[in-house]
């Protein structure tokens, strides 16, 4: 145990052991997303691509998640967005996404291509409460391991109520309009691939109308990473 873990003990987010942000008992209680679905019409995708008959111009191609959605990542994901703000808890949750996309065969081959990591933006209002957006310490963390830039591509621009609690065509009328290309971006993504970084992917509404925008500015393909995906 360092210095700091001395002065300021880790406890398991789940059953508060101390030690670590998950005991090896709570860490067993986490699994691997292995059921991917096609984010247009919320079928089962046998490799987490855009079914054929669902591709469009402006549709977003895939989508991969890292963990099941469950109690014990329900509280990585609240206890990294909201108080005591575990800012650091960013970097276990992204090995955890890490180590899942690298077993991902379909993940694999489609990254063999060059990738810009975008994470979803924050409104201004809960970026200055919380400090951070824990969308953007995942991907930068996600660049370092596969060696893609991350840019902040995108910029919100209006106020969405929260996701939570809402139907699927609820979530996607709260989110219509919600983004942009920020003007010094645009310029650079024509021909270019993006992958947009969330935390949780649900209905996929937020990664389709940010694929949407993208698709719109001449990006050549778009996949979205959560770390985790709620079934």
């Amino acid at each position: 145990m360092g210095l700091l873990d001395f002065i300021f003990p880790k406890y398991c987010v789940n059953c508060k052991r101390v030690g670590d942000y998950l005991c090896p008992n709570c860490f067993s209680y986490l699994s691997f997303d292995t059921k991917n679905i096609c984010l247009i019409c919320g079928k089962p995708s046998y490799n987490g691509l855009t079914h054929p008959k669902c591709r469009g111009k402006y549709r977003i191609d895939g989508a991969f998640t890292g963990v099941v959605f469950n109690p014990v990542s329900k509280k990585l994901i609240y206890q990294l967005k909201y108080k005591p703000y575990l800012k650091d808890l960013g970097d276990f949750m992204t090995d955890l996404l890490y180590e899942s996309l690298i077993q991902n065969e379909e993940f694999v081959r489609v990254t063999r291509s060059r990738y810009v990591f975008v994470p979803i933006p924050l409104s201004d209002k809960r970026f200055k409460k919380r400090g951070y957006n824990q969308a953007e310490i995942i991907a930068v963390n996600l660049s370092k391991k596969f060696g893609f830039l991350v840019v902040n591509g995108l910029e919100r621009i209006r106020e969405t109520k929260s996701q939570v609690g809402l139907n699927k065509e609820e979530r996607k009328e709260n989110i219509a309009g919600a983004f942009r290309l920020k003007e010094q971006f645009k310029y650079h993504i024509k021909n270019k691939n993006v992958i947009i970084v969330d935390d949780v992917l649900t209905t996929g509404a937020t990664l389709y109308e940010a694929g949407k925008i993208f698709k719109k500015g001449g990006v050549i393909q778009v996949f979205g990473v959560a770390f985790a995906r709620e079934q």
